[in-house]
């Protein structure tokens, strides 16, 4: 069973990559979505691979960590939560942050993913509390839960696409505070200005 991957990006596609490992060899593998906007065509990644064998195909997951891959392997336990959807879930936010939803029993932020309804969402909740933790870094580093929700929804709104969105609240300076100057950071950085 594959664990580990190092290669060149040959092309992305909406959900997955071709990773050449070698000279001849390339492998499908499917990533998040921050992932994929990140990586760069030619350029050379590595992946913690879990493989996942169904009876008519083998599907490779690579993730840039081993935490992601471990809370990965986490969330497919749960009944209802599928390889798809877990990658979909990781999708969603940073791993901080959507380990503070679930320790904090909040569903929203996992209900952002469209495979993901309230059952599912809060059943994530019970089955993974305690099982996870954060960190005091990851605690005070990341945006608080309805923050991030606060924030996607207010560019969503405003027509940006989700990964636009995404993209730009990662580059939002750290030491800007209120939810109203994080909008206006979000907002420059969009409209392909430079964050202040």
């Amino acid at each position: 069973m594959l664990n580990f991957l190092r290669g060149s990006v040959l092309a992305k596609k909406d959900r997955y990559i071709i990773l050449v490992v070698g000279e001849n060899t390339g492998y499908r593998i499917y990533v998040t979505q921050q992932l994929l906007e990140q990586l760069n065509p030619s350029g050379d990644v590595s992946f913690f691979v879990y493989t996942n064998v169904k009876e008519d195909t083998i599907e490779l997951y690579g993730f840039p960590n081993i935490d992601e891959l471990d809370f990965f392997e986490k969330l497919i336990t749960i009944s209802g939560v599928g390889p798809r959807i877990a990658l979909g879930v990781l999708s969603v936010a940073p791993l901080a942050d959507i380990k503070k939803a679930i320790i904090h029993g909040d569903p929203a932020l996992l209900q952002k993913v469209t495979s993901i309804g309230k059952k599912t969402a809060e059943r994530i909740i019970v089955e993974l509390k305690e099982k996870i933790t954060v960190s005091a870094q990851e605690e005070t580093a990341t945006m608080s839960i309805t923050e991030n929700i606060q924030l996607m929804e207010a560019l969503q709104s405003l027509g940006y696409k989700e990964g636009e969105v995404r993209k730009a609240l990662r580059q939002i300076p750290p030491e800007t505070k209120e939810l109203s100057d994080k909008i206006k950071e979000a907002l420059k950085i969009l409209s392909g200005g430079k964050p202040a």
